[in-house]
């Protein structure tokens, strides 16, 4: 069990760090399951759950933001406003998910796409970086319900593992006229109905019959997941005032290398 809780620890810390930068946590775990994981059908339920203890740091970090039954009825249309924002946003997802969901998982989950994606995803995030330095839109109450569902559909090529959920939110708020500030934002708000669809349908096809050890390992993974993710987000938000994605965009160039010439060279 100390084995499996050490595991556990590994992948949650990775998941929790990665899941809101853009460079992919589902590349991340895939390329680490190649080197060691659980069996087959338990970390297919493992990666879904420590998933769910990143988005909740999302939800406890905004807290204020997100909670809509305020006293004061400005705050109050601040929050529902968001949701309806997210909900419009991941309507995409949530069709292209059922009609694709299976192919993807069987056909797309593998490091040949991991590399690939997270290689295009690099180039874009600088090249939007070098033609575009700003946004006009400053706050996501500016944003339209109409570009959240744009973002909303872009954030659908994130179903490539490799892509990065955060990553296509990012490029297509950037795209559509956000702030980077906004962008992030936004990506993290539209994270909490993505996830938890996601999770929720993953959650129901696989199921939860486990052992005492397996819950263990869980509820070890997602609270380090939830931990590490809370500290992601802080650094996101605030590294973000002051800086640029091009970092984001040159790790995702050497990770995407190294894994495309390891696969290449043992494969």
């Amino acid at each position: 069990m100390a084995l499996s809780i050490i595991k556990a620890i590994i992948l949650a810390i990775v998941e929790g760090l990665t899941e809101f930068l853009p460079i992919s946590s589902t590349g991340h775990l895939i390329i680490l399951n190649q080197f060691f994981s659980f069996d087959a059908q338990f970390t297919k339920l493992f990666d879904i759950f420590i998933q769910l203890g990143a988005i909740l740091s999302v939800v406890v970090y905004f807290r204020k933001k997100l909670w809509p039954f305020k006293k004061n009825s400005t705050q109050a249309k601040s929050a529902w406003d968001i949701w309806k924002k997210a909900i419009v946003g991941v309507l995409p997802a949530i069709v292209l998910g059922l009609l694709l969901g299976n192919f993807i998982e069987d056909k797309l989950f593998n490091p040949w796409v991991v590399a690939g994606a997270l290689l295009i995803g690099g180039v874009i995030i600088l090249y939007i970086e070098k033609k575009k330095p700003g946004g006009v839109i400053g706050s996501v109450a500016d944003l339209s319900y109409k570009t959240a569902f744009m973002i909303g559909l872009i954030q659908c090529l994130a179903m490539i593992p490799g892509t990065s959920r955060s990553a296509s939110t990012i490029i297509g708020a950037l795209l559509l006229g956000a702030t980077r500030l906004v962008a992030v934002e936004f990506s993290f708000f539209l994270a909490i109905p993505t996830m938890v669809a996601a999770s929720g349908y993953s959650l129901l096809k696989h199921g939860l019959n486990i052992n005492f050890e397996q819950a263990m390992v869980l509820l070890v993974g997602f609270a380090v997941a939830f931990i590490t993710a809370l500290l992601a987000v802080k650094f996101l938000l605030n590294y973000i005032q002051k800086k640029d994605f091009k970092l984001f965009g040159y790790y995702r160039l050497v990770l995407g290398a190294v894994v495309l010439l390891w696969w290449i060279w043992f494969r």
